[in-house]
């Protein structure tokens, strides 16, 4: 739990967070002060999802110092232009009550009506630039991306002046994008494995069940670890303080073998949750 990553711009950043997407608004805010309380450090939200008043909430009345927690939201994905990424990051600052946000990324590099759809390079690179100039104006402490592919990172790279530093992904056991993953290490940006426990449907999987039972340790708990074994940041997302503390005792090691296994393992239907597009 007091393990970090160094960006690359010397920022530091908790080894493990947590998610908050589906938490209500109302509950948002004792969900992060009971896992403040459990220890985490890293507090993850987004504007779409419709939270980050009560995250910011719960960090403003945690019981540590702010400038002990991480926290990072997202930049809706609809919004593809520079005034309309401004105006959206101020309102994120005064909606979380926060006078810097750590984390800033572009939540999706298409709005989710279109996902992996248009063609959106000019309105990435847009709403890039308003990311530079809200981290060198000292708003954002870090900046990023998320769910974006290679070409769409060299997208915004043919006209940045300050380079990505983060790219959230789905990654958990059963969906390991590698090639994405080393690119991202190649190119010095950390990667966030966010539903690092496959939005929930793999914990039914009896070859997980059977590998977690020899490490006796539960499947969230195996899948966290590996996911952090990969080098990634894992988000898992809960409001439940218990689920809070079991997700973060993961002072065990899978060996080199079972991590190749976990490795090849294809986990991709997600049951009630396969509506969503990533």
């Amino acid at each position: 739990m007091n393990e970090t990553y160094t960006l690359s711009n010397g920022v530091e950043i908790p080894k493990l967070g947590l998610g908050t997407w589906f938490i209500d608004d109302d509950k948002a805010a004792q969900a992060v002060r009971d896992a403040v309380a459990a220890g985490y450090r890293y507090i993850d939200t987004a504007q779409a999802y419709g939270n980050e008043r009560g995250v910011g909430d719960g960090v403003r009345t945690a019981d540590v110092p702010r400038e002990e927690i991480f926290v990072s939201s997202k930049l809706a994905a609809e919004i593809k232009d520079y005034e309309g990424t401004v105006a959206a990051i101020d309102r994120s600052l005064t909606t979380m009550g926060l006078d810097q946000i750590d984390l800033m990324l572009i939540h999706s590099p298409q709005p989710w009506s279109d996902f992996r759809g248009g063609d959106y390079a000019e309105g990435n690179r847009e709403a890039w630039r308003a990311l530079e100039d809200a981290y060198n104006a000292g708003k954002l402490r870090s900046i990023g991306v998320s769910n974006f592919e290679q070409d769409d990172i060299e997208n915004i790279l043919q006209t940045a002046t300050v380079a990505p530093q983060v790219n959230q992904l789905l990654v958990h056991v059963g969906n390991t994008p590698t090639d994405l993953i080393d690119y991202c290490v190649g190119r010095n940006l950390l990667v966030e494995a966010y539903s690092p426990i496959g939005h929930g449907a793999i914990l039914q999987n009896e070859e997980l069940r059977t590998m977690a039972e020899r490490y006796r340790v539960s499947v969230p708990q195996l899948s966290l670890r590996y996911t952090i074994q990969l080098g990634t940041v894992p988000l898992p997302k809960t409001a439940n303080p218990d689920h809070m503390r079991s997700n973060s005792e993961l002072d065990f090691e899978i060996s080199d073998d079972d991590m190749n296994i976990l490795r090849g393992l294809r986990i991709r239907d997600y049951g009630d949750d396969s509506v969503f597009p990533v």
